[in-house]
């Protein structure tokens, strides 16, 4: 049977995108075996720089996207389908959230679901320190809902709707740079495309290499934790290749199997223990009470958690400024180009409305539900069960910070363990996901790459993260995988900014054209009526 182009194009590598990803992607590891020490020591340097420097702008930019996603989705422009008028959505309602959900933030949650809380609650933010136990307690749940809630969903937005309408509307390749064609014109097929392809492959490289290695780290804390195994380097790096093995397996299978099988699998073990640690836990009571006014607390602050940079509390609010909020915003824009060409793929079908509100607002509200019981629960443990999950100099372990939680629960041997299988399905999905995404952009935007090279960005993504703890120690090296994702979000936000323009222009066309069609047939149906009733011969 002979290949369409189609098919051919997509075996073929884009030169001027794969191979320039490729040859950064070797030089920053390179770098990092070759001097590991300082080269963490200059990354960090730079995220001090761009982190701190730049706080404010990334507090006001991704506000502004929230204020943007609502507004693209009221109106004449939430009307349009990404893809025919007429055209059904490709994936059940369920199989939608499962997969843009596992996809987008899934490893994160669950390592963070207790550590974070628990550490805000240890470290309050200046602003709140030195107040009551239950307004220390209140602040943590608040700024947790923050980092994890509209504003990371809403970067989320900007990127996967710009393009799932390039893609599924007009027809062009999956891949980002057709995103910024009603802005930039046909210069997205030349150099400047290229570099934003480029960023946005070395970002997501980094970004899921760093997840690997925040799962890991997890793990093997864990397994130490429960008596299995001494958590060590050798021990994390041959996690992160079994990992590996078991994400190109997935990878290889394609988008309608393994992804989606596995993101399903996700939702139901994360389900499994969110209704465990509810029912049998001690807290039951306090966490629908407090996951209730959690929810009022974080709507009635919105305004002023959303617009805080702490400029009265000196070097103290930049230092938990950067090493938080800003952080946070650094690291979900890193995450955007992979988390936002995954669900443009898999939104076909569904409206500019279903598309907002869908990513928006439904991983907004399980999100929540997730940090009130997990963490919930774990500030209940601290304030009013007499567990220590706080050490005595004030810190949290957050790689164990999870097992710690489920130690006082009845079945903590079973609970631990579906945790550390949740917490290894999850960043399978991330990785053979990223891996899809990454090989797409790679090969100018084809739906189907070839498996040759889906195998090799997933090989590529554990090796990193095995090199870089190698090289520079376990902690050393995670950080410095971390800084170098957040570096590239810099860039990239102006990328997002353009984004922004570009689905606002093509949306308010589509609008002004669907208006002008409309009151050409409201006058036509107008004055047959009239011919009719006999008024216009």
């Amino acid at each position: 049977m002979e290949e369409t182009p189609e098919v051919r194009y997509a075996k073929k590598p884009k030169a001027g995108v794969f191979y320039p990803a490729l040859g950064v992607i070797l030089v920053f590891v390179v770098l990092a075996m070759a001097m590991p020490k300082k080269f963490a020591a200059f990354v960090e340097t730079g995220n001090t720089a761009v982190v701190n420097g730049l706080g404010w702008y990334y507090v006001l930019l991704v506000t502004a996207f929230v204020f943007f996603s609502v507004w693209i989705a009221i109106g004449r422009r939430g009307d349009v389908v990404l893809g025919k008028d007429d055209e059904t959505p490709a994936y059940s309602m369920r199989n939608w959230f499962a997969m843009l959900f596992a996809a987008g933030m899934g490893i994160g949650l669950v390592f963070w679901g207790v550590a974070e809380p628990l550490s805000h609650m240890a470290t309050p933010p200046p602003d709140v320190a030195g107040g009551t136990q239950e307004a220390i307690a209140q602040a943590a749940m608040n700024r947790t809902f923050l980092h994890w809630g509209l504003h990371a969903w809403a970067i989320y937005v900007v990127v996967g709707l710009s393009i799932a309408y390039a893609v599924h509307r007009k027809g062009r390749p999956v891949s980002i740079r057709y995103a910024l064609e009603p802005v930039l014109g046909d210069r997205v097929h030349g150099w400047l495309g290229n570099v934003v392809d480029v960023v946005a492959i070395v970002g997501t490289i980094f970004g899921v290499a760093t997840s690997l290695g925040f799962g890991v780290a997890q793990v093997a804390g864990g397994l130490e934790f429960l008596g299995i195994a001494k958590d060590t380097t050798p021990l994390q790096v041959g996690l992160i290749f079994g990992v590996t093995a078991l994400a190109t397996l997935s990878v290889v299978s394609g988008l309608d199997k393994g992804i989606k099988w596995l993101s399903n699998l996700n939702m139901g073990l994360a389900a499994l223990l969110l209704i465990v640690v509810l029912i049998v836990g001690p807290a039951t009571l306090f966490i629908l009470r407090e996951f209730v006014q959690s929810i009022g607390s974080y709507l009635q602050n919105f305004f002023g958690l959303s617009f805080k940079t702490l400029p009265f509390h000196g070097a103290v609010g930049e230092t938990w400024l950067g090493g938080w909020t800003t952080y946070y915003w650094g690291w979900w824009m890193s995450w955007s180009p992979f988390v936002g060409v995954f669900i443009a793929r898999i939104s076909r079908g569904r409206t500019v409305r279903e598309f907002v509100a869908g990513v928006l607002l439904v991983p907004t509200l399980v999100t929540f539900l997730w940090f009130s019981v997990l963490g919930g629960t774990a500030l209940w443990e601290q304030q009013f069960g007499g567990a220590s999950l706080i050490d005595a100099d004030g810190g949290v372990d957050q790689n164990i910070a999870l097992f710690q939680m489920l130690e006082i629960l009845p079945g903590t041997a079973v609970l631990s363990g579906v945790a550390i299988v949740l917490i290894v399905v999850f960043f399978v999905t991330s990785s053979d996901s990223g891996s899809f995404v990454i090989d797409m952009i790679s090969h100018g935007g084809s739906s189907t790459p070839p498996v040759w090279s889906r195998v090799m960005w997933s090989l590529l993504e554990g090796t990193i993260a095995a090199v870089v703890l190698l090289a520079a120690g376990d902690a050393l090296g995670l950080r410095a995988l971390q800084v170098l994702a957040i570096l590239v979000a810099a860039p990239w936000s102006i990328v997002m900014i353009i984004m922004c323009f570009s689905t606002a222009k093509a949306l308010g066309a589509e609008a002004k054209r669907t208006m002008r069609l409309e009151r050409a047939t409201f006058r036509r149906e107008l004055l047959e009526e009239m011919r009719e009733d006999g008024g216009i011969t």
